[in-house]
């Protein structure tokens, strides 16, 4: 399953079933996981940690060496959950012993042509970044985000569960989760109901979701009184908690309402 045009480091564990096509280069500190296919002419450094049954497309290189003049040579790694893909010349740079050490790719995920995902982030289970998606350091996109082609990604933005966002967009601010971002500035546009019902979430959960956020975008309170209403009107529930745990933790602060 191994062609011999392929150079492997002779310590890198390779598990059963692997397909490694011809002109693929495997360095050392590697590990992949069963059934994963690599095509011609990927590259795989020093770090990366591969799951099962991934398909990791010609011209892509993971692990290599983040884009940050503070890296020093320190190890460090780049994981890669089960059952994700990685299209034509994606780029995985591996973590920085300044923050987390690695930059994690979750399960099931689908990384298009051309995207990069820099230095420490982390990105969670059935995420899809389209074609060209350009994502800095140090950035979090939770399970179920859908980042639509060309867009560019602010360092340390959070990108929510669930949430959308239109191609070509710059990101700037964090996207709370359930939410669709579109414009520019990148605004709310609103939730993502399409995709919470293909995901199977009730009715009645979509439109609190939606109430909730008219409460926070459209209602013209601030941040904080917006979040004391919903605290003081709304029952908990697991997608009222996320929200509000997610816009009170904001860092970067959270996108505007459009027009706001």
């Amino acid at each position: 399953m191994i062609q011999p045009l392929a150079y492997i480091h002779p310590q890198a564990k390779i598990a059963d079933n692997v397909v490694i096509e011809p002109f693929v280069t495997i360095h050392k500190d590697v590990e992949v996981g069963e059934g994963t296919w690599i095509g011609s002419n990927s590259v795989i450094m020093d770090g990366a940690r591969i799951g099962k049954n991934c398909r990791i497309f010609p011209g892509a290189v993971v692990s290599a060496p983040p884009q940050d003049l503070k890296y020093k040579g320190e190890p460090s790694t780049v994981t890669v959950g089960d059952n994700t893909v990685i299209r034509e010349c994606v780029t995985l740079n591996r973590g920085t012993a300044l923050d987390k050490n690695t930059t994690t790719i979750g399960s099931n995920c689908l990384l298009m042509a051309y995207t990069h995902v820099a230095h420490d982030c982390v990105i969670g289970d059935n995420v899809i970044i389209a074609n060209s998606c350009q994502l800095a350091g140090h950035i979090n996109v939770y399970d179920y985000a859908f980042i639509g082609g060309g867009s560019l990604v602010h360092q340390f933005v959070e990108i929510g569960a669930h949430s959308m966002i239109s191609g070509g967009s710059l990101v700037r601010k964090d996207v709370p989760p359930f939410t669709k971002a579109g414009r520019e500035p990148l605004s709310y546009v609103g939730i993502n109901s399409v995709g919470l019902r293909r995901r199977g979430f009730k009715a009645e959960t979509i439109a609190e979701i939606q109430e909730l956020y008219r409460i926070i975008f459209l209602k013209k309170y601030n941040i904080t009184k917006a979040l004391d209403i919903i605290d003081a009107e709304f029952a908990p529930t697991v997608e009222r908690d996320l929200i509000i745990d997610f816009v009170s933790n904001s860092q970067r602060g959270i996108m505007k309402g459009f027009g706001l």
